[in-house]
């Protein structure tokens, strides 16, 4: 055999059985299941024809106007061409939100085992073609969905958004194939759906009279306009229809007991104490919350319930449950009236058997109850799924009690909070939650049993509302995170690589901007904070640190190791690095460096962030002591403490020349603020 002739072979055999590759080869997020990378490429253009059935034409429309800006024109559609450029259709020998993408030099076929499933298909079809300008190459995807649960959360009651934005939010969560969409629709800053029966629930509940300005813990100013909007059943009906196309299912969360002063000032008789309420204008928790005593309250959620079942046809209604004040129901004589009647023994219970009322109310209409993990307390619902946001531990508890779960801690899945350094960024909730961190995610983390982790039914990325006041800010919070909140929902974790997706994202940004969209400039991170990338070396690295003031248990870090264990924080107090102290519980510290030595300085950093009541200290004592007992003051020096900076970090301490063995740090928080303390490290040198 000739040279050229054992060529043309090679060439042969390298059609007829692609390369294997990592799925994260090509530019597609999220990554697909598996991917086999064959020689050639197929251009699709603009004109060229589509075959579709009728059952698969909506997809395949959507794909022509998906991909017409890219290939400069619409595709043709035809039900049954002869020879077409794409050809759709279905398999059942595939899973429901299963697909296989064929991408030969004749052309591409699509099979998917459901319409979803071949939308899902088409969105990694529109990724390789924008990232060719309609040069696909040779290539087989086969892939399916990791979690059956993808979602994204988006608060439209603290900030409203118009129903054109909500499309766009859709056809984001679509392109990433994303298939819930979570509407936060009441809350205490506004109800948003409009309800017939009950007209004053947007004609009153639906407008505050204006609304706080900056953090609304120490704020204390507020715009003079009044701020609302709500959707028409009309207009519910028309979003469900869009995210339905998209293969999205539209999940609405009406919220009871607490977060309801909207419904409140509506309508006061669903309270205790019959009010008057108003509808907040500023953020937080509420002590005013649904009273459980009257069955008149109960009717009431029926009812509403009842036309949300009318214009959502999910297999979910989310009924919130979080956060509930249950102060009012210890005085409320009908609430305790109903706790004797039904020998509830505490305010837990008697949330409980609300929320079960609610359930069996959805079960007998054929739909389930999803609900934030406090639906928990008290004892829950016989068939609720739960939605976990406060940490992981909720999950690993009702899982282990049979239950379905979503997991969405705080930690990995809030998206409202900072996302490269706080004192550069907009405003925001509080914390730090990078692109890296949210993608580290991993939802069935805990050890489960393989039966058990059956019962993580997915993930999904939230984004509340209090410190988004424009579409183009929370499109800004949202994308690129969302991407990978997408990611960790749909790929296999084997198959994940940060570093690979944050290349893919980097293409996926552009063609968000190419249409309008405002994404983090991913390529302008300062990532995190430089004093957290390196371990800080001291004289009282290791020492034993004795606590007289304890710190806060919900703030830790790593117990009684964090301030000499040479681990600087990085940008939120909540990284486990970080150790909190609050009220009277001022941060009071002693180190023992093991015997006499001279010391030059003595210093601790200190994290601001006035969102979550987080500040800087206003009094620093540092004190020396040969035998532990005697202490000599060294310095004492007080410090004015501004919330003008939302955001910053500040070192005090001592310099001088000292021989000690003994090292005692005292703060203290201001008076007036009375927020938390946060420190990371007490270097000693």
């Amino acid at each position: 055999m000739t040279l050229i002739k054992r060529f043309i072979t090679l060439i042969g055999i390298c059609c007829l059985y692609p390369v294997v590759g990592r799925p994260g080869t090509f530019d597609i997020v999220p990554c697909p299941l598996s991917v086999e990378r064959g020689v050639g490429a197929f251009r699709l253009k603009a004109g060229a024809v589509v075959s579709a059935p009728d059952s698969l034409l909506g997809a395949a429309r959507l794909f022509s106007e998906m991909a017409a800006p890219i290939l400069g024109g619409k595709l043709a559609l035809e039900s049954h061409a002869a020879a077409p450029a794409l050809s759709l259709a279905g398999d059942s020998s595939l899973a429901r939100e299963e697909y296989v993408l064929d991408v030969t030099r004749r052309g591409i076929e699509l099979r998917g085992g459901s319409v979803s499933a071949v939308l899902y298909g088409l969105q990694s079809l529109r990724q390789l073609a924008f990232e060719n300008r309609g040069t696909i190459p040779v290539v087989r995807i086969h892939d399916k969905p990791f979690f059956a649960y993808r979602g994204a959360m988006l608060d439209v009651c603290r900030h409203f958004s118009p129903i054109g934005e909500v499309k766009r939010f859709i056809d984001i969560l679509a392109l990433h194939k994303l298939n819930v969409f979570h509407w936060h629709l009441t809350d205490d800053q506004g109800w948003r759906i409009e309800i017939r029966r009950y007209p004053a629930l947007t004609q009153t509940g639906s407008v505050r009279r204006g609304t706080v300005v900056g953090d609304h813990r120490t704020s204390s100013e507020y715009t003079d306009e009044p701020y609302g909007g709500y959707y028409t059943q009309d207009e519910i009906r028309e979003v469900v229809a869009y995210a339905a196309e998209r293969g999205i299912m539209v999940i609405p969360e009406i919220e009871m007991p607490g977060h309801a002063v909207a419904a409140l000032a509506a309508y006061p008789w669903l309270g205790c104490t019959g009010g008057p309420y108003e509808v907040m204008r500023t953020w937080g928790v509420s002590e005013d919350v649904l009273c459980i005593g009257k069955e008149s309250t109960l009717g009431f959620l029926k009812d509403v319930l009842t036309e949300v079942l009318e214009l959502f046809p999910s297999e979910y209604i989310h009924i919130g449950g979080d956060e509930a004040g249950k102060q009012a129901w210890k005085s409320c004589p009908k609430c305790r009236r109903r706790m004797a009647d039904e020998e509830l023994k505490n305010e837990d219970e008697l949330q409980s058997y609300l929320i079960c009322r609610v359930e069996k109310f959805l079960n007998g209409h054929g739909r389930k109850l999803l609900g934030w993990d406090e639906i928990m307390e008290g004892g829950l619902a016989p068939n609720a799924t739960v939605m976990v946001w406060r940490g992981e531990e909720g999950g690993v508890r009702a899982v282990k009690a049979g239950h379905r779960v979503v997991m969405t801690p705080g930690k990995f899945c809030y998206l409202d909070s900072y996302q490269d350094a706080p004192q550069f960024q907009p405003e925001a909730s509080g914390g730090y939650l990078p692109l890296a961190n949210v993608y580290s995610y991993d939802p069935a983390s805990p050890a489960f049993t393989e039966e058990e982790a059956k019962l993580i039914y997915g993930v999904q990325g939230n984004l509340w509302a209090e410190y988004i006041p424009t579409d183009e800010h929370y499109e800004y919070m949202a994308y690129p995170r969302l991407l990978a909140i997408a990611e960790v929902a749909w790929s296999e974790p084997a198959n994940k690589s940060y570093p690979d997706f944050r290349r893919r994202v980097c293409r996926e940004i552009g063609w968000l901007r190419d249409r309008g969209y405002h994404p983090f400039p991913l390529e302008q991170e300062l990532g995190e904070r430089p004093e957290a990338k390196e371990k800080v070396v001291h004289l009282a690295l290791g020492k034993p640190v004795v606590y007289n003031a304890p710190y806060n248990e919900h703030y830790k870090a790593q117990g009684d190791k964090t301030l000499t264990d040479g681990i600087r924080g990085g940008w939120t107090y909540s990284d486990g690095a970080w150790q909190g102290f609050i009220s009277r519980d001022r941060l009071d510290v002693t180190i023992d460096l093991g015997k006499a030595i001279c010391i030059t300085s003595v210093e601790a950093t200190f994290i601001q962030m006035v969102n979550p009541e987080v500040f800087l200290p206003c009094e620093v004592i540092v004190s020396f002591s040969t035998d532990g007992k005697n202490f000599v003051e060294a310095k004492r020096e007080e410090y004015k403490v501004s919330k003008e900076k939302p955001v910053c970090f500040g070192n005090f301490g001592w310099t001088g020349c000292a021989s000690t063995r003994y090292v005692r740090y005292q703060a203290r928080s201001d008076k007036d603020l009375r927020g938390w303390l946060f420190t990371d490290e007490i270097i000693v040198k």
